[in-house]
């Protein structure tokens, strides 16, 4: 007798994210471990079958991919009642079918590109300081904007200045703002006295 082996149905459900343009597509499934951010159709045809198909529909202007989620990002002129159904329908069937979801290689590349942009040579005291930052914001921030569907990287630490980058439903978020500066930069301040300003620049 052939034993047949039944794939577990994909659940589905939608979160608010605090920024009103972004909503959450959540799946009872593991897409991506890792981050994947795609601003662009460029980008995402490049990298990701499944954010190039959401890019096809006119609604959309961003995805981001981490864990069990998909974040996505709309045009202001649309409303999420209007497209929600499809999307949701959109990304169950594409799960379920198992296609790619995020090419090999894209983290990789990713992280290469990021390294040749960002990171400064830090040494003795600041390097210090960086490797204390970055545990802070790893251990403290991310998880909590994780949640929000969101993502935020530190980019660099310069002259008391620390530079975060925002991704997912954190950028362009109208909160995000305060965050950042009552939150994020209160705590580093605190933790850190070296750090006097916490800047953003958007994923």
């Amino acid at each position: 007798m052939e034993s047949t082996v039944t794939k577990s149905p994909i659940l589905l459900y939608t979160e608010q994210t605090p920024n009103p343009e972004t909503l959450k597509f959540v799946t009872n499934k593991m897409l991506y471990k890792g981050t994947a951010d795609f601003k662009d159709e460029e980008s995402a045809a490049q990298w990701s079958p499944l954010a190039k198909a959401l890019f096809e529909m006119p609604y959309v202007k961003g995805v981001y991919i981490c864990n069990n989620f998909v974040t996505i990002t709309k045009e202001f002129n649309y409303e999420w009642e209007e497209v929600i159904l499809p999307t949701k329908e959109f990304i169950k069937n594409y799960v379920g079918e198992e296609k790619e979801i995020v090419s090999d290689g894209y983290e990789d590349a990713f992280k290469a590109e990021t390294a040749k942009k960002y990171e400064t040579q830090y040494n003795g005291e600041n390097a210090e300081l960086v490797v204390k930052i970055r545990e802070l914001i790893d251990t403290y921030v991310k998880p909590a904007v994780e949640m929000d569907g969101g993502n935020i990287e530190f980019r660099s630490f310069e002259n008391g200045v620390v530079t975060v980058l925002l991704q997912g439903s954190c950028s362009g978020c109208p909160s995000s703002t305060v965050t950042l500066k009552s939150g994020i930069e209160g705590m580093l301040k605190r933790m850190v006295p070296e750090v006097t300003e916490v800047v953003a620049e958007m994923g």
